[in-house]
């Protein structure tokens, strides 16, 4: 056993790592639920394919660029440890193994990429869709988890809070989601105003069910130790996503006067994104406080696309996009400087510069995200055409799968 292992965290953060990528399977039910008929098993494909692709890339050079020794002490990117050549299952990060380390932030790469699919379900070829899923992770993931995860990043060293991923993967992924969904453009039943179908709720929920069970590995899992941060994220992850469903629900009924599980599942989501970065530095009240800011905000902003005129398919700008900037921001007024740092946010003695810098981070992610992924974007659209045909889209994207379909 190697000096300084703490055997009780390192299997934490194990299970963590099987909770976590759980998720992506559980992703793929919501999305293949929320998604036509015809369009089931390309959603479904698009989450599976993401963790081969990511896995390859994540031990090929990912990790080393994401968490490798910093170049030039910028902050901007990391390099080593390619291959995993230098790295023994001796090695130690921490107290955990760091091949534990390395698979537990891997699972983390690879549901960024799958959430990207929602934006543009129903309208998306497969192959290119690898093909942009490794440049996107590549150029997009890796430096802002490196500028975020890595204490060496700048965004880290400069103070910034984001205990699980509220910019690496929320922020991120809603911002490449929009970016994605611009640079393809609308699909057919999106401009003929067509409203969605979703094919089978009872996926939504068994997705939600996942997700939230992977959540708390998520969040908790962060933690690197079984103790009292783990604890602390657990429980308002618990709390977040409970009094989002809720939210939501009371907030459909003074709308419509009925409730739908489609709704609050959505709710139940935006309270999860919301509490992502900001679950090991708030307290119970402040978790109940951002579930509830969440809802409503998410409420709102999954119908932006309506007015602004991108076809965010499954709402992954609204939900993720927004309420990783309510979760992100919100650190800087409830932060308690108690339990995973001693940094406090404005509303418990400390002073603006919190609320300042999460607002700096979450711009600066944002544009980056955009514009990159929106490049990216277009370049595989113009040379290996990402976007279907309009008659590919109106026979369903399962068509790809030949016979299997």
């Amino acid at each position: 056993m190697p000096p300084g292992l703490n055997t009780g965290d390192s299997a934490w953060v194990l299970v963590s790592t099987a909770m976590v990528l759980l998720m992506t399977p559980g992703l793929a039910f919501f999305y293949g639920g929320m998604v036509r008929a015809k369009n089931v098993l390309s959603m479904l494909f698009m989450s599976f394919v993401s963790i081969a692709l990511v896995t390859v890339v994540w031990f090929a050079y990912g990790y080393g660029l994401a968490f490798g020794p910093d170049v030039g002490g910028a902050g901007l990117i990391g390099f080593g440890d390619l291959r995993f050549s230098d790295i023994t299952p001796s090695m130690l990060h921490g107290q955990v193994p760091t091949f534990a380390f390395a698979l537990f932030q891997l699972t983390f790469a690879i549901i960024t990429v799958a959430l990207i699919s929602g934006s543009v379900a129903g309208r998306t070829r497969i192959g290119p869709w690898m093909v942009f899923s490794v440049i996107w992770v590549t150029l997009v993931y890796l430096p802002i988890a490196h500028w975020v995860f890595d204490p060496a990043g700048w965004i880290s060293k400069w103070g910034v809070l984001d205990f699980a991923g509220g910019l690496v993967v929320e922020l991120n992924s809603g911002m490449a989601g929009l970016a994605l969904a611009v640079a393809l453009g609308p699909s057919v039943r999106f401009r003929r105003k067509e409203p969605p179908q979703p094919s089978n709720i009872p996926f939504v929920m068994l997705g939600l069910g996942l997700l939230w069970f992977g959540w708390f590995g998520f969040n908790a899992g962060s933690a690197m130790t079984d103790g009292r941060v783990a604890v602390n994220a657990f429980l308002n992850t618990m709390i977040a996503g409970a009094v989002g469903m809720l939210t939501w629900l009371i907030i459909e009924w003074f709308r419509y006067r009925h409730f739908t599980r489609l709704g609050s599942a959505t709710g139940a989501l935006a309270g999860l994104v919301a509490i992502t970065p900001s679950c090991a530095y708030v307290n119970v009240e402040g978790a109940l406080v951002i579930g509830v800011v969440a809802a409503v905000v998410v409420s709102f902003a999954v119908t932006w696309k309506l007015v602004l005129g991108y076809d965010d398919t499954l709402d992954v700008v609204g939900v993720h996009g927004a309420g990783g900037v309510v979760g992100t921001v919100l650190i800087g007024l409830f932060a308690t400087g108690v339990t995973a740092s001693t940094t406090k946010g404005l509303l418990y003695g400390g002073s603006i510069a919190l609320l300042g810098k999460q607002i700096v981070a979450v711009l600066v992610v944002a544009v980056y995200s955009f514009v990159v992924t929106y490049l990216i974007g277009k370049v595989v659209d113009r040379l290996l055409r990402m976007r279907e045909t309009e008659e590919e889209q109106l026979a369903g994207s399962d068509e790809q799968f030949g016979s299997e379909a």
